[in-house]
């Protein structure tokens, strides 16, 4: 089967799985060799509500009995739906909504809206994001991606995340006083030709680290963008619909964006995102000619899994049991992290969680070949438990993102894989001499 993958596949984030999947029902997911495996990406963070979810088989199947696409300007009411329902969800004025399919997608719009309605260009992202890999959300992608594709969209700009656990500037431990903030835009000034359109950020950067932003970050970073016309855009990808234990976590600040993307948790396994924006953003947007066009926006099929997914997420209170399943995981691994001096941070909100492994919490030197190590134990023991990939030192980072409608059981059997698959390799790392 290896040599079939190799043959037919282009290989695009490294080696595939070392099994081929037969089904998935929950949080399980089943090899063709009989193999039950514990999912904790949730499937790349996108079964929210857990793997083939009968509602959104149901939804689909409809789907494909009345309408499964039209041309592009035409809707149905699944698609009509879904935009009313993310309405009524989201705070004045994010009222209208561009249904798309992966979040690069959404994040390109949303890129096109804010220069579209400040005629300006320039773009600003944080270090460690990910906000896709197309070519204008690649440009303040920082966390991976960049290397040996030439040159990025012109106006990009990096200021430092802010990272508590590493300060990047260097200035403060553990409690972050945004000063990297100032800094950060202290920089993009000197360098903007006076263009800048718009800031991009995640409430949580998952791929960077699982990195949430500090308490009044997203304020202060709202306050930046307003004292130069810029548009604040918020990624809520991968900590929409109830994956932080608010519907939003950009809730949790107390500031609504210019725009909002989601994608990867609306859909429920199904490939759906939204931009969402307001009517006065909208109406200039359109007035100035603003244009993007896909042969799946607005798609009926998609969008029915969506109107699925928000009527489960609210039927089984699943916003509500991320907070509280989110606070249970986070407490076992904080006593794992009693027995285990690799573990130097558990960190993140909600069903999004971290945990950073160090080869010493003192100099807390980045221990990659650890992680890696562990995450393929974990995996031949049967937790899927990913280590966030990228072209930087995040590579020590597991992240667990189990769908949210995961048990006690299943949490305490991931955390019983992980104490063993650390130990193991810890005890081989010791026996090798160590080395990192």
């Amino acid at each position: 089967m290896q040599d079939e993958r190799e043959r037919f596949l282009i290989r695009y984030a490294g080696d595939f799985a070392p099994f081929v999947v037969d089904t998935a029902e929950g949080a399980w997911i089943t090899t063709k060799e009989g193999e039950r495996i514990l999912d904790f990406t949730s499937g790349q963070i996108s079964s929210t509500l857990g793997h083939n979810h009968p509602k959104i088989v149901e939804a689909i199947q409809r789907s494909l009995r009345e309408v499964i696409h039209l041309n592009s300007w035409m809707v149905n009411d699944d698609v009509l739906e879904l935009a009313s329902r993310l309405a009524a969800l989201l705070p004045d004025p994010l009222v209208r909504s561009m249904l798309l399919n992966v979040g690069s997608e959404t994040n390109e719009v949303a890129f096109r809206l804010a220069k579209a309605y400040t005629g300006e260009f320039e773009m600003v992202g944080l270090t460690r994001s990910y906000h896709g890999l197309l070519a204008g959300a690649n440009s303040v992608t920082f966390s991976m991606g960049h290397k040996g594709y030439g040159p990025l969209v012109p106006g990009s700009f990096a200021i430092p995340a802010p990272y508590e656990y590493r300060c990047p500037i260097r200035h403060c431990q553990n409690a972050c006083d945004k000063l990297c903030l100032d800094v950060g835009f202290e920089t993009v000034d000197q360098a903007s030709v006076g263009s800048l359109a718009g800031m991009v950020v995640e409430p949580v950067l998952s791929t960077g680290g699982i990195i949430p932003l500090p308490d009044g970050y997203l304020a202060a970073a709202k306050q930046k963008c307003e004292e130069r016309d810029m548009l604040l855009i918020v990624d809520e990808a991968q900590t929409g619909f109830g994956r932080t234990g608010t519907m939003f976590a950009f809730e949790q600040d107390g500031v609504t964006p210019d725009i909002l993307t989601v994608s990867k948790t609306l859909g429920g396994g199904v490939p759906l995102g939204a931009t969402i924006t307001s009517a006065e953003i909208e109406d200039r947007c359109a007035d100035n000619g603003f244009m993007h066009l896909t042969t799946h926006v607005s798609d009926p099929m998609p969008a029915a899994a969506g109107v699925a997914v928000l009527e489960v997420i609210e039927e089984e209170n699943l916003v509500e049991r991320s907070a509280q399943m989110g606070e249970y995981l986070t407490a076992q691994l904080h006593e794992l992290q009693d027995l285990h001096e690799e573990i130097g941070c558990v960190r993140g909100r909600g069903l999004l969680v971290g945990v950073e492994l160090v080869v010493d919490r003192d100099t807390k030197e980045p221990a990659s070949e650890l992680g890696a190590a562990v995450t393929a134990e974990c995996l031949r023991l049967g937790l899927s438990m990913n280590i966030v990939k990228g072209d930087g030192p995040q590579r020590n980072c597991l992240r667990m993102a189990p769908p949210l409608s995961i048990t006690h059981e299943e949490i305490d059997t991931a955390i019983s894989i992980l104490d063993r698959a650390i130990t193991t390799c810890t005890k081989q790392r010791a026996g090798s001499g160590g080395a990192e």
